[in-house]
């Protein structure tokens, strides 16, 4: 493995920078191809969903049904004539209506999730080593990733090549250390420069009639847990004026803009508060507070992400960080988008959140969706994620919505975030239905 590694940075290795386009075609989609996409993650008939339904509410009426579809607790539209369920809509009213969920715990007491008894302790102990050593970079946690993504067979004609990008930790940031490119199962790679929005890999290969194309990465990086003990007092003023100001306060649109509802209810949220620490520590309850997590549909069907969110009062991690995000900066609050992947022991799968960035302090991590931590035995754990991240993380973005490189030919599968890899051939786009992907994360002791 050390071989081939040293073999590939000396003849293959190319880190390059992304080439800018004022408009990229990779990030629009026509009508007809939202459409398709929105078919392909409305798929379930009501038969499916009350069968679901009845397994923990075995009496619901039709009017209970008509009520969580009014409320899109259980989501649904027509697709050609056809009233179609999210493929997810059966599970999500469990974790959205208040009512369906205690039925459904009446049965099976809720579970918590491996990454929260991870962070049980992670946590504490993160909060302890800061305040003792005065890093905020502390509890280092070394990791081999074998990320995979594998073409189904015969999409594409045998002998047709495949361009593939695949999700690569970040190398411009502090807590993501000694990162070791260990194998790929591709013949050559671009590295994307370190600066860009997303950290990717890329690689081709050629297709092989009735096999399955597989993408393979294994990589080694150290990844440290961050947590800023910050007080009110320590907030400077922002200098307005800055580029750094301006471009993490702007809109963008069409996911951030500051739309009447989003004026109205970031002051609701704040009321009189000025201070930029204590603006962040109310954005982050109300969205904590306010939104259960719920699987989600696919963004590049979703034209106002903060507005869906809104709108039906429920979202993932990306979805309710676009949301904090809009508010902060509605707010003059510095903010933007981060994510990658979470890898905690028994708990691995993609993730996003949010950086905020204080005047004195820099740019400091805030996790909307891991939201107040319940088990928390002080104020310091409590409100961890609102100014800390745990270390069981990889940063692949920062930004999103930006051009990959190489540039790809045709529209992505996934129009905001990167996260899952994208790939596509001289014929276009392979969306996700045509192709899976998989993470398999080890723990590697660190030297003491």
């Amino acid at each position: 493995m050390r071989i081939f590694q040293a073999f590939l940075f000396v003849g293959l290795l190319v880190s390059c920078s992304p080439v800018q386009q004022k408009v990229d075609p990779s990030l629009t989609l026509s009508k007809a191809e939202r459409e398709r996409r929105i078919a392909l993650d409305f798929t379930k008939e009501e038969k499916e969903v009350t069968a679901y339904i009845r397994q923990y509410i075995p009496d619901f009426t039709p009017a209970q049904q008509e009520e969580w579809e009014r409320t899109q607790a259980l989501e649904h539209r027509w697709i050609k004539g056809k009233k179609r369920y999210f493929r997810n809509a059966a599970p999500n009213l469990f974790r959205i209506d208040s009512f369906a969920k205690s039925c459904k715990e009446k049965r099976y007491p809720a579970v918590v999730s491996q990454a929260t008894l991870v962070d049980q302790t992670h946590v504490p102990q993160v909060i302890q080593h800061v305040l003792k050593t005065d890093s905020i970079y502390v509890e280092p946690v070394r990791m081999r990733l074998t990320y995979t993504l594998s073409v189904h067979p015969n999409v594409v004609p045998d002998g047709t090549t495949i361009r593939c990008w695949l999700p690569y930790p970040r190398r411009d940031e502090p807590r993501q250390r000694n990162i070791q490119l260990l194998s790929l199962n591709g013949p050559s790679i671009q590295i994307a420069n370190k600066e860009a929005t997303h950290s990717t890999l890329y690689t081709e290969k050629k297709a092989v009639k009735d096999s399955a194309t597989v993408f393979k990465e294994v990589l080694e990086f150290t990844s440290y847990a961050e947590w800023h003990p910050l007080t009110p007092k320590e907030i400077q003023p922002y200098r307005r004026s800055t580029a750094l100001y301006k471009k993490y306060t702007a809109q963008r649109a069409p996911h951030l803009v500051f739309t009447p509802a989003i004026k109205r209810l970031s002051q609701q949220i704040v009321g009189t508060e000025k201070n930029p620490l204590k603006q962040v520590y109310l954005l982050f309850k109300w969205i904590s507070d306010t939104f259960p997590w719920a699987s989600a549909r696919e963004y590049s069907t979703l034209t106002d992400i903060p507005s869906y969110v809104l709108a039906n009062k429920h979202g993932d991690c990306g979805q309710v960080s676009l949301l904090f995000i809009d508010l902060a900066r509605c707010l003059g609050i510095p903010a933007d988008f981060q994510s990658g992947l979470m890898l905690h022991p028994g708990d691995t799968n993609i993730h996003d959140w949010v950086r905020v960035y204080f005047e004195g302090v820099g740019w400091v991590p805030v996790d909307p969706s891991f939201g107040i931590f319940t088990t928390g035995k002080n104020q310091q754990e409590t409100y961890f994620f609102a100014h800390g991240i745990d270390a069981y993380r990889m940063i692949v973005n920062n930004g999103y919505g930006d051009q990959l490189y190489p540039p790809k030919n045709y529209s992505r599968s996934e129009t905001v975030d990167f996260q899952r890899g994208e790939v596509e051939w001289e014929g276009g786009n392979l969306y996700f239905n045509q192709w899976s992907w998989n993470i398999d994360v080890a723990y590697i002791p660190l030297d003491n």
